[in-house]
C-alpha cells in the first residue's frame, strides 16, 4: 500500500477534531507496521514525543507518525523518511494498525460437534466453532462469534457482533451487551464467594444475582467477574479489564475504566467513570473510588478515593505524599546510622 494511501484512508476515517498533517515530499510502498526500533524499510512506526529524537536518527522504517512537532518532521524529512504530524501519534496509530490487520475470527456457521439447546434464539450470521455448548433459553445477537470449547450456561444474553473466545464460560443469566470481547479462560457470572458463619461452620450464601456487562466491554484472559447473592454486578460501557482480574460479587464499575492485569476488587467496589487501576492492586470491601481516580501498582486500597485523586502504597496514600515517604524509606539505613549517633540529652 502506498504511503499516499494510507494518508487518504486516514484522512477519511480519522475522529473530527483531529488534526493530520501529511509530508508530501515521500511516497513509499508500505508494507506493515513495526515499533520504532524494530523498524525496517516498507514498515510504519508511531514517535510519541522528543525524546525519541535519537531514534528516529536511525529508524530503517519507511515512515513515521509523529507528533506536532518540527523538530521531529524535519529529522525525518531530512533521512527522506515519509511522515504524517497529528496530536496523538498512538492513536492514529491504532488506526493504521487495522489497515494491515484483522483479528481472526470464524466464519459464519455452526460446528456439527457444537451442542445446542433447542430453545435457544440465534440471530444473523452467527459463528458457533467446535464443541460449544450453548444450554437452554440462550439469545444471541447477529454476528455473535464463539471459538471452541466455550460452555454457556441457561438464561444468557449476548448481544450483536460479541466475541467470545475458546474455553471461555459465561454462567447462568448473565447479560453481555453489542461489540464485547471475552478472551479465553475468562468466567462471566460464577458465583461469588459468600459464606456465613455458623456454630456449625460456614454455611453458603447462594448468589441467586446477575452479571451485566454493558456495550464495548472487553475481558482479558482468565478473568473473572462473580455474580451476587442478590441483585447485580455490572460492568460500564466500554470498560477494558487486563488478564487474571477478579472482581467480585455486587461490584459496579462505570464507564470507561481500566485495569490492569491482577487487580482485584473485593464485594461491593464502586467504581466511578473513566477510573484506572494499574497492576495487582487491591481493593476491599464497599469501597468506592469516584469518577477519573487513578490507584498505581500494587496500591492497597483501605478507603473511599475521591473523584480525580491518584494514590498509591499499601495502604494508599495521596500519590504526592507517597513519592515523598518512599524517598525517605529510602534513606532509613543512613538516618538509623546518625541517629545511633546522637547523645543523649543531660538532664
Amino acid at each position: 500500500m502506498k504511503f499516499s494511501a494510507i494518508v487518504e484512508k486516514l484522512t477519511d476515517d480519522t475522529v473530527r477534531g483531529s488534526s493530520l498533517i501529511p509530508n508530501p515530499d515521500c511516497n513509499p510502498e508500505i508494507l506493515g507496521v513495526a515499533s520504532l526500533e524494530k523498524a525496517q524499510a516498507g514498515t510504519i512506526s508511531y514517535v510519541e514525543g522528543g525524546k525519541y529524537n535519537a531514534l528516529i536518527a536511525q529508524t530503517q522504517g519507511s515512515a513515521l507518525l509523529l507528533p506536532l512537532d518540527e523538530e521531529l518532521q524535519q529529522i525525518a524529512s531530512d533521512r527522506g523518511i515519509a511522515w504524517i504530524a497529528t496530536e496523538n501519534p498512538k492513536l492514529l496509530f491504532t488506526q493504521v494498525v487495522r489497515l494491515f490487520y484483522q483479528p481472526y475470527k470464524i466464519k459464519p456457521g455452526i460446528h456439527p460437534t457444537a451442542v445446542i439447546d433447542p430453545s435457544v434464539e440465534m440471530g444473523k450470521d452467527c459463528a458457533i466453532a467446535a464443541r460449544v455448548v450453548i444450554d437452554a433459553n440462550v439469545k444471541l445477537g447477529d454476528g455473535v462469534c464463539i471459538f471452541p470449547n466455550v460452555t454457556i450456561y441457561p438464561g444468557v444474553e449476548i448481544g450483536d457482533r460479541t466475541v467470545i473466545h475458546g474455553n471461555a464460560i459465561i454462567e447462568e443469566r448473565s447479560r453481555i451487551g453489542v461489540d464485547c470481547v471475552i478472551h479465553s479462560g475468562a468466567v462471566i457470572g460464577g458465583e461469588g464467594f459468600g459464606f456465613v458463619p455458623s456454630s456449625e461452620g460456614w454455611v453458603k450464601l447462594e448468589q441467586s444475582g446477575i452479571v451485566v456487562l454493558e456495550d464495548g466491554v472487553e475481558i482479558g484472559c482468565n478473568s473473572t467477574v462473580d455474580r451476587p447473592p442478590v441483585g447485580e454486578t455490572r460492568i460500564g460501557y466500554n470498560t477494558k479489564i487486563d488478564n487474571l482480574v477478579q472482581i467480585g460479587h455486587g461490584c459496579e464499575v462505570g464507564s470507561n475504566c481500566v485495569m490492569s492485569a491482577q487487580v482485584g476488587l473485593a464485594g461491593r467496589v464502586k467504581l466511578g467513570n473513566g477510573v484506572i487501576l494499574a497492576g495487582q492492586v487491591g481493593i476491599t470491601n464497599d469501597i468506592t473510588l469516584g469518577d477519573g481516580a487513578i490507584a498505581s501498582a500494587k496500591s492497597g486500597l483501605h478507603k473511599d478515593v475521591a473523584s480525580g485523586e491518584i494514590v498509591s502504597g499499601y495502604p494508599a496514600i495521596a500519590h504526592k505524599q507517597w513519592l515523598k515517604t518512599s524517598a525517605i524509606y529510602n534513606r532509613l539505613p543512613e538516618l538509623y546510622q546518625k541517629l545511633k549517633q546522637l547523645k543523649p540529652r543531660s538532664s
